[in-house]
């Protein structure tokens, strides 16, 4: 295992260099990738390179790592408390946690008007700017700004009141 290690982890870490900027995080997701790949070892077909098969785990875990990089940008722009809640999917449980709390969020969206889950799709899931959303809604900037800041509001508060009730 350790040959395997020593083998393939510079050009691991190249590789995640390139679509990761966060040096710490590439070091992260290189152990990672490495770890994955040792441990599945034996389900290797040969059908490819190892370092080929190496390089399809490092897509999915980047993958991965962008998805809930957006995650926490969606849940820390609409409540700080989601902060606590992300760390605690990002533990080896992360894929059972990240579930439950999308399901949350699936049912917090179901619980504000439509017009809220709209601008708060487009702003944090889209990823659309304040001047392409007021463009596509044909509103000013600024009207978008307000009804963003009331969907967003509304948005935790919703999500308060389902977390009471649990």
């Amino acid at each position: 295992m350790e040959n395997f290690y020593n083998k393939y982890y510079r050009s691991i870490k190249s590789f995640v260099a390139k679509k990761v900027d966060d040096e710490g995080m590439v070091e992260e997701l290189t152990n990672d990738i490495m770890m994955a790949g040792m441990t599945s070892l034996s389900t290797f077909s040969g059908t490819s390179s190892e370092f080929s098969w190496l390089c399809s785990i490092a897509k999915h875990k980047i993958i991965d790592y962008y998805r809930k990089k957006k995650l926490k940008t969606i849940l820390f722009s609409a409540c700080p408390i989601f902060e606590e809640i992300a760390d605690k999917a990002l533990t080896p449980e992360r894929d059972v946690l990240k579930n439950e709390l999308k399901d949350e969020i699936k049912k917090t969206f179901r619980e504000i008007s439509k017009g809220y889950k709209k601008i708060l799709r487009l702003k944090y899931i889209d990823g659309f700017k304040i001047s392409q959303i007021a463009n596509k809604l044909k509103l000013s900037d600024k009207a978008v700004e307000s009804k963003l800041i009331r969907a967003k509001h509304k948005f935790r508060e919703v999500w308060n009141y389902d977390k009471k009730k649990i």
